[in-house]
């Protein structure tokens, strides 16, 4: 049964950032999963060291989450939003709005983190032209910024790995840097954060006229490595956002729900956005919910008789799906009544004092953590931080290794994901550190 299922995945399926024939060499197929552990169908377990891609909260199978589908079940599965609203979406919108940056309080929901992202970008759009500003229509992209696989997320990212070959494809956006302390030229938090707030202010001076709206990921540059922004530096291009009267959109998408140590990675600088973006740990990594929250101010900018052509004409067919939502209002109240946020910045703490000792090892050359997101970046040389050639596949290598020994998660180039799921112990973070130490150590012997 095992290999016919192999053969089956070979034959039929087309994994998303996938190289297929690294798949076909090495094929895994998840059955089961309990708690931070997810189980192959030969029945080997492995802990799940990426959250199954940064979204799983509680760990799987949590009981509460599972209850809260099954009774929705009995009730409704899904009915259309466009017209008309259901109860869990409507009870949802209220908690989101009470957990979110208090001027945010309109919810519009979508499937995916892409989508929530698009949905910003084409309602900070729409804004300018309804309130009689259309030639407010750029927008601006952080330096390795990613937002997602639609065509609108892909225009306001930044990553040319993933992005360069859909450059016909792409809107125009204007780049910014954004502070990559480890492999700037001071090394200085400080001084590299307040290089980049100049040039972005050089460029805002210039264009913002006809601008509207900037896009930035909030605190943690996820996809390029786990870029962790010096302190400020999030707070800045709020201020000057505001100084040059152009929208912000935050993606909140990876870092939201309790992933760096607060609901909202913003509220670590009290940034308020016009816009954020959430997913992922929405129904604490359970269906595929997402949702844009804005202002009363925006909102009310398509607020009008019919005949004034200020309608938001954008919809999805899953909107607010009925067991979607019911799953991330119990996800939602769970973080009360278990203290998530509080737990893991306590936990978080301990986790930075583990990682510590993978600097032991002579190709660990950061490691980069805020709460439960974490990158460790391996090189050639720890002294001169020269990097691996991308051809090598380190990370991909390391990987692999991991998986061997008991844990999964997935590299960024040759930088080490570590994001478990927030109900993680110390323990089990100690573990799973532990292996991620052996496979580094091997792989490192193998390949300098």
């Amino acid at each position: 049964m095992q290999q016919e299922l192999i053969e089956k995945s070979k034959k039929h399926l087309w994994l998303p950032f996938t190289q297929m024939k690294d798949y076909d060499l090495d094929p895994l197929i998840i059955e089961e999963g309990q708690g931070v552990k997810v189980k192959d169908i030969y029945g080997k377990e492995y802990y799940d060291g990426f959250s199954s891609v940064w979204l799983n909260v509680h760990g799987h199978r949590k009981q509460k989450l599972d209850e809260a589908i099954k009774q929705q079940l009995e009730k409704i599965a899904h009915s259309t939003l466009l017209g008309m609203t259901n109860v869990p979406a409507t009870e949802l919108a209220e908690e989101l709005v009470k957990v979110s940056p208090e001027n945010l309080t309109r919810v519009f929901y979508s499937d995916s983190g892409a989508t929530a992202m698009e949905i910003a970008l084409k309602m900070a759009f729409q804004y300018w032209i309804n309130i009689g500003r259309p030639e407010k229509q750029k927008f601006i992209a952080m330096q390795n910024g990613y937002h997602g696989d639609t065509i609108g997320a892909v225009s306001v990212g930044s990553i040319d790995l993933f992005h360069h070959i859909y450059g016909p494809l792409m809107f125009e956006s204007y780049k910014a840097p954004i502070p990559y302390v480890y492999r700037s030229s001071s090394g200085d938090p400080i001084q590299c954060r307040d290089a980049c707030l100049y040039e972005l202010e050089q460029l805002l001076m210039e264009k913002h006229a006809e601008i509207a709206a900037l896009s930035i990921e909030s605190m943690v540059q996820g996809a390029s490595g786990m870029i962790v922004m010096p302190d400020g530096f999030l707070a800045g291009v709020r201020e000057l956002c505001d100084q040059y009267n152009i929208l912000m959109i935050v993606d909140e998408v990876a870092t939201g729900f309790g992933r760096t140590g607060k609901m909202f990675a913003c509220e670590h600088e009290q940034v308020q956005p016009d816009f954020m973006a959430v997913g992922k740990g929405i129904t604490g990594g359970y269906l595929p919910i997402a949702a844009t929250l804005t202002t009363e101010d925006i909102y009310q900018a398509f607020y009008d008789d019919y005949n004034q052509m200020k309608t938001f004409f954008h919809g999805h067919s899953y909107t607010g799906n009925q067991l979607g939502c019911a799953v991330a209002l119990e996800n939602v109240k769970l973080f009360k009544e278990e203290q998530i946020v509080e737990s893991v910045a306590t936990k978080a703490k301990e986790m930075g004092k583990i990682l510590q000792q993978l600097y032991a090892l002579p190709t660990v050359g950061d490691v980069r953590q805020l709460g439960f997101m974490c990158g460790i970046e391996l090189v050639a040389n720890q002294e001169t931080r020269e990097p691996f050639p991308p051809e090598k596949r380190v990370g991909y290598l390391v990987s692999l290794k991991m998986r061997d020994l008991g844990m999964l998660t997935r590299p960024i180039g040759n930088t080490i994901v570590f994001m478990p799921p927030l109900a993680t112990t110390v323990e089990e973070i100690e573990a799973m550190v532990g292996i991620m130490k052996a496979a580094i150590h091997e792989v490192s012997h193998v390949v300098v």
